[in-house]
This record gives C-alpha cells, sequence and structure tokens, in this order.
C-alpha cells in the first residue's frame, strides 16, 4: 500500500485526500489550522457556492488563466462529479442564478461536515494543527515531509521528518491570510526548483482617484454595464451588480473585472459605467424629453429623481456640467446631449486594487509548466504533486474556481494515489 502526504486541508486537499484513498493508498492530511475548510466556510458570503452547473466547456469559458492546461482535470472530474459526491454524502444542493450551486441549508460549514465525514469513510487520517516546514526530496523525488510537532503545552515543538511515496501541495495561495493562506507552498515549489508567476490579487475592489465615491457609499447599482479601458483599448466589459465604497468601486461586476486587470502591465486605467444599458442613446434621449416635459417647472437638480438614486443625483449634475438650478425648459439640446452622455458612460479613474486581504483569490503561482496537467505531478520532482489556488490558475466568480481546487485536487489524488 502507497502512502501518500497531503499538505493543506481546503477544498483541493481534502478532494485530494479523499481521491488518493479511494485508489488504495494510506493517507495523511495535515492541516496547520485547528479545523478543516477554513478559507471555504468563508466562501459565497458563508452559503458556499461549490461549483457552477454549467457545461463543461462553459466552465473553462470563465477560466481567465491557463485554460487550456485544465482541460483534461475538468473532462476526468467535472462538476456533475462533485455535487453527486456531495449529495451523495448527505448534503443536499441547489442551483440559484447564474448556475450557481450552494448547499441547500445555505451554511457553508455542512460542506465541510460533509467532506469530514467523506475523509472518515475512506480511512484519511487527519492531523489539523499541523505544521508542514518543508518537502523532503531525495534523488529528484519528493519522499515526505518536515512536520512542526508541538507539544501538548503548544510552547516548545521540534520539527520531525515524515515518510511517503508521494506528496501533494495544496497549501492555496495568500488571499485572506487568516484562514491560513500563508504562501507556504509557492516556498515548498520555489526551494525545489519550480518557477513562481508572481502573485497577484484577483477577485477584489478597485481603488479610485474620485473622492465622491465615499458620498455614496453603500449605494449598490443593479443591472449596470461595466466598461474598463487602458487608452483605447478595452480590457473588460460586463453587465451586472455593483457597489459603492469608502476607497472606490466593489460588487461582482467589480470583482470579475479585476480578474482581467494587472496594475504592473496597465497602471491606471478609466472605468465607465453605463447607467441604462437597457436603453439606447436614442431611446434614452426620448426618456429625457418625456422626464424633463413632466417636470418643466423645476429645477434640474429636482428633476432626476426618477432616473437616478437620490445619492448618485449630485455626482452626475456635476458631471453634466448643467447648473443645479437651471429650469428644466430652459435646458439646450446641447445640455441635454452632455447629461446623456454622462449617464451612458460616467467615468471613473481606477488607481489600483485592495490587497490580498480583501481579494477572494490568488493570481499566478507555481507555473503551470513545470506540473502535467493530466496528474498535476510535478515535472521538476517526482512524486510531488500541486493542486487548487498554489498553482497558476484563477476565473471569474461564480463557483468557478472552487471546481479548480475540485477537479486539480482529484487529479492529483487519483494519480498520486495509484
Amino acid at each position: 500500500m502507497s502512502e501518500v502526504i497531503v499538505v493543506g486541508g481546503g477544498a483541493a486537499g481534502m478532494m485530494a485526500a479523499v481521491a488518493a484513498a479511494k485508489q488504495g493508498a494510506k493517507v495523511t492530511l495535515f492541516e496547520k489550522n485547528e479545523k478543516l475548510g477554513k478559507k471555504l466556510f468563508i466562501t459565497g458570503k458563508g452559503r458556499c457556492n461549490l461549483t457552477n452547473a454549467a457545461d463543461v466547456e462553459t466552465l473553462l469559458s470563465n477560466v481567465v488563466s491557463n485554460r487550456k492546461f485544465l482541460y483534461s482535470a475538468f473532462y476526468s472530474f467535472d462538476n456533475t462529479a462533485v455535487m453527486e459526491m456531495v449529495e451523495e454524502a448527505g448534503c443536499p444542493l441547489k442551483t440559484e442564478r447564474g448556475d450557481r450551486v450552494f448547499p441547500v441549508s445555505d451554511h457553508s460549514s455542512d460542506v465541510i461536515k460533509t467532506f469530514e465525514r467523506i475523509l472518515e469513510k475512506e480511512g484519511v487520517q487527519v492531523r489539523l494543527n499541523t505544521c508542514v516546514r518543508g518537502i523532503i526530496i531525495e534523488n529528484g523525488a519528493a519522499i515526505g515531509v518536515r512536520v512542526l510537532k508541538k507539544n501538548s503545552n503548544h510552547t516548545a515543538s521540534k520539527v520531525l521528518p515524515v515518510r511517503a511515496d508521494a506528496v501533494i501541495v495544496c497549501t492555496g495561495g495568500v488571499s485572506y491570510e487568516s484562514t491560513g493562506s500563508t504562501g507556504d507552498g509557492y516556498r515548498f515549489a520555489g526551494e525545489s526548483g519550480h518557477n513562481i508567476v508572481k502573485p497577484k490579487p484577483s477577485l477584489v475592489p478597485f481603488e479610485t482617484k474620485e473622492k465622491w465615491v465615499k458620498d455614496v457609499m453603500g449605494l449598490s447599482l443593479k443591472n449596470v454595464s461595466l466598461c474598463l479601458k487602458k487608452d483605447k483599448k478595452t480590457i473588460y466589459e460586463g453587465f451586472g451588480e455593483m457597489l459603492f465604497t469608502h476607497f472606490g468601486i466593489s460588487g461582482p461586476l467589480v470583482l470579475t473585472g479585476s480578474c482581467y486587470y494587472d496594475p504592473e502591465r496597465d497602471g491606471s486605467i478609466k472605468a465607465f459605467i453605463d447607467l441604462k444599458p437597457a436603453l439606447s442613446e436614442e431611446q434614452l434621449d426620448k426618456r429625457l424629453i418625456r422626464d424633463f416635459e413632466e417636470n418643466a417647472g423645476k429645477n434640474f437638480i429636482n428633476s432626476l429623481g426618477g432616473l437616478l438614486p437620490k445619492g448618485l443625483i449630485p455626482v452626475v449634475t456635476e458631471y453634466s456640467g448643467i447648473s443645479p438650478d437651471k429650469k428644466v425648459h430652459d435646458l439646450t439640446r446641447e445640455e441635454r446631449k452632455k447629461l446623456l452622455e454622462v449617464l451612458k458612460h460616467l467615468e471613473l479613474n481606477i488607481t489600483g486594487t485592495r490587497g490580498f486581504d480583501e481579494a477572494i483569490i490568488t493570481r499566478g503561482g507555481v507555473s503551470v509548466k513545470d506540473i502535467d496537467p493530466g496528474t498535476m505531478e510535478s515535472k521538476v520532482i517526482g512524486n510531488l504533486y500541486f493542486a487548487g489556488e498554489v498553482l497558476d490558475l484563477d476565473a471569474v466568480t461564480g463557483g468557478f474556481n472552487l471546481q479548480i481546487a475540485w477537479s486539480t485536487g482529484h487529479a492529483a489524488g487519483t494519480a498520486a494515489g495509484a
């Protein structure tokens, strides 16, 4: 019986451990936290958006970095396989808007408990509060790990070697450090000769140059379009919901947009918000004419209540250059055209993103050029595997990143346990 060590008890690690055990291997899972799935616990705002129910090609189309690398893993163990595994183990699921899949209970803890039951059923030895300090390598192959063993009083400790036939590293990225994602896997990979693509925050809010965003902090816009541009080049364009914050903008639409923005490559960019994407400019102009006729005797600033959220009215008024006190019936065609431009292209200057502590995922990581896409085994060190967020793989929001974890974890565990 082969012995497999899995480092990290998140989504990829738990799946890798289960898959290896199903191959008949003796599996030990080391997790430095006091419990498994600490980051999984907070995903989907605590509800755990564990995958997306779309077809595999759609799953792949939502992957941002190194999509082709995932073909084998996704087709070998897809979203349907994940859902069947979880439901068969006693956690019923439901599919919501955007094909997002959640537990019926809306509690991420139920998904984690389900995996704990599966791990126990498959005989996986789980070692919590156990920190792996490094990979033991001999003759170009991984033969175990060095583990920091704490005494019962948690004071004195010593590093002990633990031998195995294969090691799977599933330590995550560096986002949400409080969950244990402190970049250990990057260190393990770097020390063993792997290339690391510089980690950057992704699925992360934007900071803006404009200070007025603080005045409308908490205002949510639904059914708007967002366009990110570097000079004349469009980086991202999407439709959905966004939110103003004390530092800039956030919300699902913005987080998705951040996946396509590279601060080092793009620097400062512009964001354009279409507040009325359902209307063409011609249709919106007719709407403005109608609204102004109905509000003929009012001041301009008091005529926009039916068109905009209250908080945005002063902002749009200022951008339009129209005097707030000007009577609506005195507005010129040119002034109406300027207002139209603002409504369809409300401009913000993006200065960068928030940090890793606010990023849902990490972009970058162990270069997939060093990894076999079918097995997740390293091409540099034998019997050493990597899975999940530690790899240079990332996707937009909607359950796609967890599917990357499940699929790569399953591939690694299946190959390592064979």
